[in-house]
């Protein structure tokens, strides 16, 4: 019995079976047109994967070689229970524009191991548009109090 996570929407699926992961389009992703972990090691990808409940989105083409080719990617780390912070959300660029980020996070929100999660987080630049959709809110000023970090943006630089 298939224990993994599936949704379906026309010619396309998002599953977190990481059998069906393909590592190299998410590292050539990550590494080479994000602009959160440029130049990341294909190893630092792989043991984050290995770490985290990652959702890949397929396009399911009958013509095509693999049937299934992967063209988007999210990855949660949680405790499944009251924390998900979500990371490394893309859509490849020629398959941006028909709904895919939506239907990414509305499978994302729908997981059954996620419904009653506490807090969720995310770091974005560019896609708040997106996440308000979903019921993402900006984090006030008061509640940045009360948030602490820390970050070292060039720890992927050699």
């Amino acid at each position: 019995m298939n224990s993994f996570y599936e949704k379906t929407e026309g010619e396309y699926q998002i599953s977190t079976d990481p059998s069906k992961l393909d590592l190299r389009v998410i590292h050539k992703y990550l590494s080479e047109e994000s602009y959160w972990a440029t130049g990341i090691p294909f190893e630092k990808v792989k043991t984050s994967i290995d770490n985290s409940l990652c959702f890949g989105l397929y396009h399911h083409d009958e013509q095509a070689m693999p049937t299934d080719r992967q063209i988007g990617f999210a990855r949660l780390i949680t405790d499944k229970t009251t924390f998900a912070y979500l990371a490394d959300v893309f859509v490849l660029e020629k398959e941006r524009g028909k709904g895919l980020s939506k239907f990414l996070m509305a499978a994302i929100q729908s997981h059954p191991e996620l419904l009653n999660l506490r807090r969720w987080l995310l770091g974005t630049k560019d896609a708040h548009g997106l996440y308000e959709q979903f019921g993402w809110t900006r984090i006030t000023e008061e509640l940045s109090k009360r948030f602490m970090m820390r970050f070292n943006p060039d720890i992927y630089k050699s």
